[in-house]
């Protein structure tokens, strides 16, 4: 779901994965027409980092257990 919403509106994902300065920016790019194709981009890149992140965080913690 949230990879449909980077594509469509790029600025919501980042407030959905707690980056709301970044959200703020992207929103600001994608107001432009030759923004929103970047925005959408980034917004994809974003949000596979975080997916990223969150299973690497998990992978540590039951490592630790």
């Amino acid at each position: 779901m949230r990879l449909i919403l980077a594509i469509f509106i790029p600025w919501f994902v980042f407030f959905t994965i707690g980056k709301p300065f970044q959200g703020i920016f992207c929103l600001i790019l994608q107001l432009t027409l030759i923004g929103w194709v970047p925005a959408a981009i980034w917004a994809v890149y974003a949000l596979s980092n975080y997916k990223t992140d969150k299973k690497i965080e998990e992978a540590l913690r039951n490592s630790q257990n």
